[in-house]
């Protein structure tokens, strides 16, 4: 995989071109294996990349993104092309007049966009393998899944394609396909980075976040587009001990055990929670996804039901007659539980848990032991995004198939989130 930080130096030094960088990653995109590109803008991506380099030359220079290749999950508007969300809905979607808010970010950076990447169905899933494009395939083994939705992003980064992707995260979309393809994925807390432009799942859930092969790059990623900061040092750490928080998979839990171990190790206080409410809060989470999800896609749901994939088209139907009542009862519960949660965790400054209950399985395959897959890829992370706080995966300590470690931020900011899970690597 492609370190950011090593890519950043070796572009401002003048070890590498920008023009030679945006060539070669344009030429891994279009050969890659993975299905994680639905679209190459490999002619203006040189264009731009001419121009990073001849400010280069001049002396000038925009930051640690400077002519770094980005990849963005087919959500984000980018001016000139379609957005078409992994959907036969939007197979003849015009071209965008404008980027969204985040590609306008990264471009000011000094970033060329050249490509955008594979996403589940409308981001309406945790698996990546429900598009019109079929199924992207992990890295690690090109029969199992990718996790979604941001399943492009994910696979780009670990197949060495790309230092940096961006993605969504409405429940999982970030962290679930992070975890799944071993490389780190920061979904932010609500808000912090904008959502304008991004084709919306649910909009009080929808997070943007990104992917970077290690916590290093997601930090230069994170200061790169928001500004730098210090982060603060975590000194309690919280471990959820609930049946609910429970892994299917014992190597995830063994990842989860070896890193706070290792946090023991380094002075941090470790700290037993219960939280007896999230069994409620986390059943709020179907309504409220739902009841958005369908009122961005009711007249086309109702016009065009087949142009559908199956799978979204079964998770979508049921939400048409779903009573306004329904849907404000969640989002009342919703409020009243995030703070009970608040109340349990008060008194440490992060928390450590496995992202999903398991790990990549194989495409199509719906349950594993007894085990449904998709709550399985949502259940530890769907959380935080009903409580908006940041949350970021990182690879843990493990054989075999990739394992994700999951650290919350409670009075953790992103900065120190992801100097928390430096710790841990």
């Amino acid at each position: 995989m492609i370190s950011l930080p090593r890519l950043s130096a070796d572009l401002r030094s003048g070890a590498l071109s920008p023009v030679d960088h945006v060539r070669d990653t344009c030429e891994r995109l279009a050969a890659d294996t993975h299905s994680a590109v639905v679209l190459l803008d490999a002619d203006r991506a040189l264009a731009d990349a001419a121009e990073r380099a001849a400010e280069l030359a001049r002396g000038e220079w925009r930051g640690p993104l400077h002519g770094v290749a980005v990849g963005v999950k087919d959500l984000f508007d980018v001016a000139r092309l379609p957005t078409r969300a992994g959907s036969d809905v939007l197979a003849d979607a015009p071209a965008a007049t404008a980027d969204a808010a985040v590609v306008t970010r990264l471009r000011a950076a000094g970033a060329v966009v050249v490509a955008k990447l594979h996403t589940h169905e409308f981001a309406y899933g945790p698996t990546g393998d429900v598009s019109a494009s079929g199924p992207a395939r992990n890295p690690h083994d090109p029969t199992r899944i990718t996790g979604g939705s941001s399943s492009g992003s994910a696979a780009a980064v670990a197949a060495g394609h790309l230092a940096l992707a961006m993605g969504t995260d409405t429940g999982a979309s970030v962290r679930t396909p992070a975890a799944l393809c071993g490389v780190v994925g920061l979904k932010p807390a609500y808000g912090r980075l904008p959502v304008d432009g991004v084709f919306p799942l649910s909009e009080t859930c929808d997070h943007v976040g990104l992917l970077t092969a290690d916590v290093d790059g997601a930090a230069l990623a994170w200061d790169a587009l928001t500004g730098t900061g210090t982060p603060a040092v975590a000194r309690r750490v919280g471990v959820l001990v609930d049946d609910y928080w429970r892994a299917d998979d014992a190597g995830l839990t063994a990842a989860v055990d070896a890193a706070v171990a290792r946090l023991r190790a380094d002075g941090v206080t470790v700290v037993e929670i219960r939280t007896p409410m999230i069994e409620e809060l986390a059943a709020t989470y179907p309504v409220i996804v739902g009841a958005e999800a369908y009122a961005t896609h009711a007249r086309w749901f109702d016009d065009r039901p087949q142009d559908y994939q199956p799978a979204t088209r079964e998770r979508l139907g049921p939400q048409r007659d779903l009573p306004a009542h329904v849907y404000v009862a969640a989002q009342r519960t919703r409020r009243r539980l995030v703070a009970e949660f608040r109340a349990a965790v008060d008194g440490v400054d992060a928390l450590v848990l496995p992202t999903t209950r398991l790990r990549a399985t194989p495409i199509g395959q719906e349950t594993v032991d007894g085990v449904a897959v998709r709550p399985a890829l949502l259940a530890l992370t769907l959380p935080f995004n009903l409580t908006g706080w940041p949350a970021v995966s990182v690879p843990g300590a493990t054989e075999g198939l990739p394992a994700g470690v999951q650290v919350v931020g409670v009075t953790l900011d992103e900065r120190g989130v992801l100097a928390l899970a430096r710790r841990l690597v």
